[in-house]
């Protein structure tokens, strides 16, 4: 039984890895990338995920649900980053 959950997982957890490595990345080589712009990404996969009348899959699910949480998760560690070097 737990097999058959185990692709979610991996699934979930690649996704997730794969969005935090390329945010690293943007964050790193592009010096206009701001908090305010992932924000605003954020802001759109929130409406994208709202807006799946239907219905993307349990596959597309899990992506959409990784990759939001990517983005929650970076967004937080910056701006815990950014008030830690501003004390």
């Amino acid at each position: 039984m737990g097999s058959s959950t185990e692709w979610k997982d991996r699934k979930y957890t690649e996704t997730f890895e794969q969005e935090l490595r390329g945010l690293e990345r943007r964050r790193a080589c592009d010096p206009n990338c701001t908090i305010a712009d992932l924000e605003g990404t954020l802001k759109h996969l929130y409406i994208m995920d709202g807006q799946d009348w239907l219905g993307r899959g349990a596959v597309q699910d899990m992506v959409m649900a990784a990759t939001i949480a990517a983005y929650e998760h970076f967004i937080a560690s910056w701006q815990a980053e950014k008030k830690l070097s501003s004390m």
